[in-house]
């Protein structure tokens, strides 16, 4: 200010005033305008939960699902049969091309000698029937031995391959299969439940299979491997792949409207690649954040099946936009809120939505509850 007087009385003209806080050390100067920078900027906002590309602490980058791989069995095979690739898979294949080879044999012979004789001893005019035979002892027994003897080979080698087929060796990797309409799932030693089968090359692998509703059968084509999934009881097969890749697995009895979805897929991994998927898999699904935790239980739990995300009806209703709404149940209204949904899962008949039937099973004792929260939250993502 002093300066500024002084500019006055020698030039006769006022100077511009200085800035407010001019005289002040730089240093002091600034702070005003770092507060009120500051003061711009708006509080950070709360963490999506919906959010799956959200920042994540650079010592703990995202991990995901190994991926499994396009299928190997498209295109591959023979005419007659799809790739072969089991052990047994050999024993059943020339087993039906024998009964094939036999089959058509006798069909071309019975029916040349059926239009040779047809013409030969047609009727025509002049021409008395002769007479035949009442038997023939050589030819009864020919016909009746080479049969019996050719069905007894058959049976034996059929006998041969079932008693192979249900007697696992003593050393094999026992996986445990669960059937529903309409999924499998694949539950491991270690406790990981798969919506795939995985498999190691080169060793034996039995599973021990049961169905919670209806009658299912499990069916491998590529392994020549069937077998009934009853509900009440166990049921057992075993295989060995040799071969690494990629195979579809059916379910081979009619179960229901959505039959032909039951279906999953059987990944035969090389030496060393089944015990890293293991790991791998099993640290994903620890590592993933709520919502995709429970968009991956959504398929591989086989939610899917009966719940779609767009809308759709289905055999339950849809998940899209129910969170927070208000439905009618069997036991009256009831907000859709994280105790509804957790309870529909663990008891879902307590609270049965109106217009639709009390099919669902239950998944107590099945998920756990950081899976159980990664369901709600994936239903509250759905707008």
């Amino acid at each position: 200010m002093l300066q500024y007087l002084l500019t006055f009385v020698v030039l006769g003209q006022p100077a511009t005033p200085p800035a407010a806080g001019a005289d002040k050390p730089a240093a002091e100067q600034s702070q005003p305008a770092e507060k009120a920078a500051a003061g711009d900027k708006k509080p950070e906002a709360a963490g999506n939960p919906c959010d799956k590309n959200a920042p994540r602490p650079a010592n703990k980058p995202k991990k995901t699902l190994p991926p499994v791989g396009p299928r190997t069995d498209i295109g591959a095979g023979t005419y007659w049969m799809p790739v072969a690739n089991s052990d047994m898979a050999e024993h059943v294949d020339g087993l039906f091309l024998a009964i094939l080879a036999i089959s058509i044999f006798c069909f071309v012979g019975i029916t040349i000698a059926v239009v040779y004789f047809a013409w030969k001893y047609r009727h025509r005019e002049g021409h008395q029937a002769p007479e035949s035979d009442a038997h023939n002892d050589a030819l009864e027994i020919t016909w009746t031995i080479i049969p019996s003897i050719v069905c007894v080979i058959i049976f034996l080698l059929g006998w041969k391959g079932f008693v192979d087929l249900n007697t696992p060796p003593k050393h094999a990797y026992e996986i445990t299969v669960v059937a529903e309409k309409w999924k499998w799932s694949y539950k491991y030693p270690n406790g990981w439940v798969d919506e795939n089968l995985h498999v190691p090359v080169g060793e034996p692998v039995r599973l021990v299979m049961r169905s919670k509703d209806v009658l299912h059968s499990f069916w491998v084509p590529s392994f020549r491997v069937k077998q009934d999934v009853i509900p009440n009881r166990y049921t057992k097969i075993w295989f060995e792949a040799k071969t690494p890749g990629v195979y579809r697995q059916y379910c081979a009895e009619y179960c229901g409207d959505r039959h032909s979805f039951m279906k999953s897929l059987v990944v035969v991994h090389p030496p060393g690649g089944f015990k890293r998927y293991m790991e791998e898999a099993e640290q994903a699904l620890l590592d993933m954040p709520p919502v995709e935790l429970g968009e991956y239980l959504y398929a591989a739990r086989g939610c899917n099946q009966c719940h779609s995300t767009d809308g759709t009806t289905k055999t339950g209703p849809s998940w899209k936009g129910i969170f927070g709404e208000t439905h009618q149940t069997s036991a009256g209204a009831v907000k859709v809120d994280e105790n509804y949904i957790r309870e529909s899962i663990l008891d879902p008949t307590a609270k049965v939505r109106a217009g639709f039937n009390p099919v669902m099973p239950t998944f107590k004792g099945q998920l756990k509850d950081e899976q159980i929260d990664g369901l709600i939250t994936y239903i509250k993502c759905l707008k």
